[in-house]
C-alpha cells in the first residue's frame, strides 16, 4: 500500500501486502509505487536534476516512471499531478523537479491516457525540513501546506501524484488527503525512488559481515 519494502514483515490483506503502520493508520492514497530504492546510480541521477539542475536527466527519470506505471496495473484514466513547491522555493530553484519528471513521463508515451495537470494542486506555505521530525511532527508540519485551487479538474478523477523521492510518505499522504477532500476518486503515488528503511534483520546481517571482516 505505502510501497515500503519490508521483507518478511508484511501482512497479507485484500489489497495486497501491508505493513504494520498502514494497518494501524491507512494512508489516504490507494497505492504507492517506485522504480527503485533511493541509492546508488538512481540517487545520483535525482541529485543531478534536483541540485545541479541537469534538466535532461528528467527525460531519463520520466521514462523510468513510465516503465513503473506500465507494470503496476494502475487505472488508465489518470490525471498526473506533481507535488508542488512553494512559490518562493520554486523561484529560487527556477524549476520543480517533480513537475519536470511528470512532463517527461507524459512525453515518453510509455503509458497512454495520462493527462498532466500542473496547476490544480498548490503549496500555500513554506514548511521546515522534515528531517529529524517524528511522524506526528511531520504531519503537523504539513497540515494546511497544500490546497486544491481547481477542484473541478480533480472531481471524480483517478489522480497520479508524482514526485522524485518518497521517504516516509507524509507529504504524499497530505497531498492525497487534500485531493480526496476536493473530490478526487482515488489517489495513487508514483516516485522515481523510495527511501528504504533498514530493518533489524538488515542491521544484524551488516554487523555479522563487519565481524567476519574485522
Amino acid at each position: 500500500m505505502c510501497g515500503e519494502n519490508l521483507p518478511g514483515t508484511s501482512i497479507k490483506t485484500e489489497d495486497g501486502p501491508c505493513c504494520g503502520m498502514c494497518l494501524r493508520a491507512a494512508p489516504f492514497f490507494r497505492r504507492a509505487v517506485a522504480f527503485g530504492a533511493y541509492d546508488g546510480v538512481l540517487r545520483e541521477l535525482i541529485h543531478l536534476l534536483k541540485y545541479q539542475r541537469v534538466q535532461p536527466v528528467a527525460s531519463v527519470l520520466g521514462r523510468l516512471l513510465g516503465q513503473t506505471i506500465a507494470s503496476a496495473q494502475l487505472p488508465t484514466d489518470l490525471v498526473a499531478i506533481p507535488v508542488p513547491l512553494y512559490k518562493r522555493k520554486q523561484r529560487e530553484r527556477s524549476f520543480n523537479q517533480a513537475e519536470e519528471i511528470a512532463r517527461a513521463l507524459v512525453r515518453s508515451g510509455l503509458v497512454t491516457g495520462i493527462q498532466l495537470d500542473t496547476s490544480s494542486l498548490s503549496r500555500t506555505r513554506q514548511t521546515v525540513s522534515q528531517t529529524g521530525l517524528t511522524r506526528h511532527q511531520r504531519r503537523a508540519n504539513l497540515r494546511g501546506a497544500f490546497s486544491v485551487v481547481k477542484p473541478e479538474r480533480v472531481a471524480q478523477r483517478n489522480v497520479l501524484l508524482v514526485d522524485d523521492v518518497m521517504t516516509t510518505g507524509t507529504t504524499a499522504g497530505e497531498c492525497a488527503r487534500i485531493l480526496l477532500q476536493a473530490g478526487a476518486k482515488q489517489v495513487f503515488v508514483v516516485t522515481v525512488a523510495r527511501a528504504v528503511k533498514e530493518t533489524a534483520m538488515h542491521v544484524q546481517l551488516r554487523e555479522r559481515v563487519q565481524t567476519v571482516h574485522a
